[in-house]
């Protein structure tokens, strides 16, 4: 079966497996392609990194054997910039955009200025767990085991600070569709979510839904119909054939 990849790009502080129970609940035509960054999971010996602009492009180059066909980008938080700065990428190394961006729980690229201005210096380890506590999506128990703690306040702050250091860039628009999920408790405002739409000259939607930050584990079924229905279309464009009227 021809199939259409979704690479999934995680938010600060996890790992690709946050994306791996969507295997099991997305239809089989859709292949749920789960983006390892450097430093954790099965990347843990890499360097963690602050700078997303080259993290995008090295990204995009590790997984351009996975988008011979058709493909769609899809971050939530942090996730959703290095989608966004992926697509830009592929593109500069001469592949095809994505047939849709999803950009889900952040503010947009142009809107940034005040959104993530106290992540451009590191944080201590008492502040990046009082600011877990604020995305309420971290049980306390977790919060308190130093151990734990020990090995995720590392990607935390790293993460964050690519987040504060990021500046967009100028270039031409892209051309693919642009969806935005938010959370209608969460710290990005309907402007920053809206401002999305200056990423891309191809069409643009928003869906709002209940809850904080993590609406996305909240909402998971309605998340994951929301994708399927917007990619269904490109599937059957792309893979199943046109019948041909007699």
């Amino acid at each position: 079966m021809n199939k259409l990849t979704l690479l999934c790009l995680p938010y600060s502080g996890a790992s690709a497996m946050v994306y791996s129970r969507w295997r099991r609940s997305l239809p089989p035509w859709l292949h749920v392609h789960p983006v390892e960054l450097p430093g954790r999971g099965a990347r843990y010996d890499e360097p963690l990194q602050t700078d997303m602009h080259p993290l995008a492009r090295q990204l995009a180059r590790e997984h351009s054997s996975s988008i011979r066909g058709a493909y769609a980008l899809f971050g939530h938080s942090l996730g959703a910039l290095m989608a966004c700065e992926m697509a830009y990428a592929f593109r500069e190394l001469g592949y095809p955009e994505p047939v849709a961006l999803f950009a889900s729980g952040t503010a947009a690229p142009t809107q940034r200025s005040d959104y993530d201005r106290e992540f451009a210096e590191p944080k201590t380890d008492e502040e990046l767990i009082e600011q877990l506590r604020t995305f309420q999506g971290t049980r306390e128990e977790v919060l308190a085991n130093r151990e734990l703690m020990s090995l995720t306040l590392p990607v935390l702050r790293a993460d964050f600070l690519m987040c504060g250091r990021f500046r967009p860039r100028e270039r031409p628009l892209l051309k693919c569709p642009v969806h935005v999920l938010g959370g209608k408790e969460d710290r990005a405002t309907t402007e920053q979510l809206i401002g999305w739409s200056k990423e891309t000259s191809g069409s643009f939607s928003v869906d709002m839904m209940t809850g904080g930050h993590f609406f996305i584990h909240e909402h998971e079924a309605r998340v994951l119909r929301l994708i399927r229905d917007h990619l269904d279309v490109h599937y059957r464009r792309h893979f199943q054939p046109v019948a041909l009227s007699r």
